[in-house]
């Protein structure tokens, strides 16, 4: 998530006016972690970069991007523990951890309660849902200064949230209702940003993990919304069809995280 500049409380816009100002962005190198240990020898490495923030520039306009590091973290650590993914997940974040984590994590919202994460993260593959705020009209594919190949969609906030506005109703009544639940939190979180704010669904380091021809023929929003208009039209063997085909093209993708 971008926001402009001038939407940002007075005192946050001057503090990320003077970074700018200063050029203080980190090396674009190695990224530095903590080794943060919690019950014994095992543990979890954290970013250990400062407060920093990703900047875009729009038609003269500046947005940014804070990173709020300390927020993301705390909120990972409190969804690690609730989606216990593996057995002995409790040796990686303790119970004792997780309730000092839940208490900063408290403390910083009650200092800023508008203090939110201004990204949304997913190891290994992006989740299908997020594809409901973007049409294919708005995918790039880029080849950067480094010659590295990246996809990436991009929209504004306003016209992502009218467009899970158009999804939810034909999700609710059908199969797909619990999937409605998770695009309107989704939804939530994107309402408490100013409406001209720049929303990006960047395929980042999992562009790496794809030849060129894979990016090229990933058309993930596209096939997505032509099975939520079949949907709309009680068109449901065909939507299922054009769903499973996205669900299967992601699971291949995913498949790294078990071969990791």
């Amino acid at each position: 998530m971008f926001q402009p500049l001038e939407a940002f409380s007075p005192p946050e816009q001057s503090r990320w006016e003077r970074y700018i100002v200063a050029n203080e962005r980190p090396d674009t190198g190695r990224a530095r972690y903590h080794d943060r240990r919690t019950l014994g020898s095992v543990g979890m490495l954290a970013p250990a970069e400062g407060e920093h923030a990703d900047l875009r520039s729009v038609n003269g306009r500046l947005y940014v991007s804070p990173w709020r590091m300390r927020l993301r973290v705390l909120g990972s650590m409190l969804e690690f523990r609730e989606a216990k993914p593996f057995d002995l997940w409790e040796q990686f974040v303790p119970k004792a951890d997780a309730r000092k984590a839940a208490r900063d994590l408290n403390r910083v919202r009650r200092k800023d309660p508008s203090a939110v994460p201004f990204c949304q993260q997913s190891p290994w593959h992006v989740p299908i849902r997020w594809f409901v705020f973007f049409k294919d009209e708005d995918r790039r594919l880029e080849t950067g200064a480094d010659g590295r190949d990246r996809l990436r969609y991009t929209t504004t906030v306003r016209r992502g949230m009218r467009r899970a506005e158009n999804a939810i109703p034909a999700l609710q009544r059908s199969e797909l209702g619990p999937i409605s639940e998770l695009i309107v939190d989704l939804h939530q979180w994107m309402a408490v940003f100013d409406p001209g704010s720049i929303l990006e669904l960047d395929y980042g380091d999992l562009s790496g993990l794809m030849t060129f021809d894979e990016l090229e023929e990933d058309r993930s929003a596209r096939d997505l919304h032509l099975a939520l208009d079949a949907l709309d039209r009680h068109e449901y063997l065909r939507s299922a069809d054009i769903y499973q085909g996205v669900l299967g093209h992601w699971a291949g993708i995913r498949s790294h995280e078990l071969m990791n």
